[in-house]
């Protein structure tokens, strides 16, 4: 019966639970012994994993489809990469605002079918030679946006993933460490009733989360925050949020103001990987956050 159980993000549709625990439960462990904690056992971290959800069916695919600014279909699609390009011009100067010259912003891209393709194809060039994105492909971008909002918006996919991870909290689980769309895989799955009657999550650790984003994920939670204030999972003790400072997935770093002061965030410098989810995981603050959660206490 596990102790922690990870949760991963975006892409890993091609992976399995257990390559996936070859990569991040080292790392995991690295962590926590760098911080100086309780070093968990190998056998008591396990995987919660949804990946294969994402795997496109009854077709033959050598990696990602070969996804190009058409496949940019829906709104949400649109609006969550105008922010990403947002975020990066942010925090990298040789990437252009959405509203510099050359550019609109993304209201000015709404008028027709030809000038959101050039917005795409703009928001895209300027992620891919961004350096936190540098060599990342298109197709990839692209899958892992589709992901996002195809979590938020395709309720079997939704509830298919929530199982996996209840799946995997048992009584004895004592952090949940869940990485971008996994940290609100693990959010909504804490909250709900029907699965957390026995649990005692004393730590919730997120990674380079995108939960504070406000129309484009907050809103759309489950539970729907009431009154624009998140309603705070009953399983848990304690949440602490880590956020690189260039991480365009968690363009809003801070979700203390939405989920409640209970929130501790933490920034981390991830380096030229910025929302690695191994380069999270080793860094101190992350071992630190999850150690607290196993310090043993009196029940």
């Amino acid at each position: 019966m596990s102790k922690v159980v990870f949760v991963h993000g975006v892409g890993k549709q091609y992976l399995s639970e257990d390559s996936l625990a070859r990569d991040v439960v080292p790392e995991l462990l690295g962590g926590i012994r760098l911080a100086g904690g309780p070093v968990p056992s190998y056998d008591e971290v396990a995987v919660a994993f949804y990946g294969d959800l994402f795997r496109p069916r009854g077709t033959r695919s050598l990696g990602e489809p070969p996804y190009d600014e058409a496949d940019i279909e829906t709104d949400e699609e649109f609006a969550l990469l105008m922010e990403w390009w947002a975020a990066a011009a942010r925090t990298d100067p040789q990437v252009p605002a959405p509203d510099a010259p050359g550019t609109r912003g993304p209201a000015g891209w709404a008028a027709s079918r030809s000038l959101r393709l050039n917005a795409v194809r703009a928001a895209l060039d300027a992620l891919t030679g961004a350096r936190c994105l540098r060599g990342v492909l298109d197709r990839a971008l692209i899958g892992s946006l589709k992901q996002l909002t195809g979590y938020l918006t395709d309720e079997a996919v939704r509830q298919a993933a929530r199982d996996r991870l209840a799946a995997r909290i048992t009584p004895r689980t004592r952090a949940v460490v869940a990485h971008s769309l996994g940290s609100v895989v693990a959010y909504e799955t804490l909250c709900d009733p029907e699965r957390n009657r026995d649990w005692d999550v004393r730590m919730l650790v997120t990674l380079g989360s995108p939960l504070g984003m406000r129309a484009l994920v907050l809103d759309r939670l489950d539970p729907v925050p009431p009154e624009r204030r998140a309603v705070w999972p009953k399983p848990l003790r304690a949440w602490t949020n880590v956020a690189d400072v260039t991480d365009i997935v968690a363009v809003v770093r801070e979700l203390r103001p939405a989920f409640g002061d209970a929130v501790d965030d933490v920034l981390v410098d991830n380096g030229s990987h910025m929302h690695d989810a191994t380069r999270y995981l080793t860094a101190v603050e992350t071992g630190r956050a999850i150690a607290t959660g196993l310090l043993p206490e009196a029940d």
